[in-house]
């Protein structure tokens, strides 16, 4: 197979080892996330890398992995940064650094290189045009609460996405990573009204009309928009606060194609593997160091949407209280919709 030219110099050593696996497995990187089609499109075209998903939550990924253990049927994974470091508690990662180590922002990355954000993302919503009134259509998290319309979140319990949706909504209400409470009260607002959905906020779920206003990702709810019908869908960065996150590459202890993972990794952290990214909304971990296309820089909403989205100011409080709120969830929220 003749490959195409490499835009990064990427170890021939390890190219070869790949090679002779000749597939990798990863779990919790489909297709229609953050354009990772492209990247595993461009890995097969350059490497020969036969390549499978399993799509599954954060928490789903750290299960499947210490479970299936020496039978392990995913070689990596991409989880949420608060499951990064939970990951490396339960032993069930192995450290890799890619040759672009030194451009990844210190907090984006373990000190071992059992992990490393490659992309972030901020809390949006996204909202179906058909269905929410032009006058109703929320702006922030305020208006979220005076509408008459069902919102939809997702599994809080283990998806990562739907846990800094809680977070964004309590930063609106002046909560932080310690204290979750304000966007907890939120959500269990909606659901006393009816109108909280526990359906997820899938791309499927927004083509069938099943979702009215969805919190997920900018990367995920631009993706989604394009997909489905550009007019049909508005995205926006709610105007009273957000919070910007990333997603970790983990590559499993007992992984079956180890070098094919290391190679994964070291190609999505390269220029091409961060542009990528970029083409499927999402913001590239290396950005000061990639020029992206012209093209690829519009797919991403304006910077001054993004005025009232934080980062998470503080990891370890945050660990913490993702470890506690899909309990929390359960048992203040939830409960009000049986």
């Amino acid at each position: 197979m003749k490959e195409p030219p490499v835009a990064d110099a990427i170890d021939t050593a390890l190219v070869d080892a790949a090679k002779k696996e000749g597939a990798i497995s990863s779990a919790g990187m489909p297709d229609s996330w953050a354009n990772w089609k492209g990247t595993w499109a461009d890995l097969t075209a350059r490497y020969g890398l036969k390549h499978t998903d399993t799509d599954m939550s954060s928490a789903q990924q750290l299960a499947k992995f210490g479970a299936e253990k020496n039978g392990a049927s995913a070689d990596i994974g991409d989880v949420g940064d608060a499951f990064a470091p939970i990951a490396v508690a339960k032993g069930v990662t192995q450290p890799f650094k890619p040759s672009t180590w030194d451009q990844i922002p210190h907090w984006a990355k373990d000190s071992d290189g059992h992990w490393v954000l490659a992309y972030t993302g901020t809390i949006a919503f996204i909202i179906d045009k058909q269905q929410v009134k032009e006058a109703e259509r929320p702006k922030s998290w305020h208006d979220l609460e005076k509408g008459t319309y069902a919102v939809a979140i997702g599994d809080v319990g283990t998806a990562a996405q739907a846990a800094c949706g809680v977070l964004a909504a309590a930063i609106a209400y002046r909560g932080d990573e310690s204290n979750i409470e304000p966007g907890l009260q939120l959500f269990t607002k909606l659901a006393q009204q009816q109108r909280l959905s526990l359906a997820n906020p899938t791309v499927e779920a927004l083509k069938k009309g099943r979702i009215a206003v969805g919190v997920l990702w900018d990367f995920n709810a631009l993706s989604y928009r394009n997909e489905i019908d550009a007019e049909r869908f508005e995205v926006l960065i709610p105007s009273d606060g957000s919070v910007t996150s990333g997603y970790s590459t983990v590559i499993n202890k007992h992984a079956k194609n180890p070098n094919a993972a290391k190679l994964a990794r070291e190609f999505i952290l390269s220029d091409a593997g961060q542009i990528h990214l970029a083409r499927g909304h999402a913001r590239p971990i290396r950005s000061e160091h990639v020029k992206l296309p012209d093209d690829v820089q519009a797919k991403l909403l304006p910077n001054e949407q993004y005025k009232a989205a934080q980062p998470i100011k503080n990891a370890e409080a945050w660990e913490s209280t993702a470890k506690a709120l899909p309990q929390k969830w359960q048992e203040q929220v939830v409960i009000e919709m049986e």
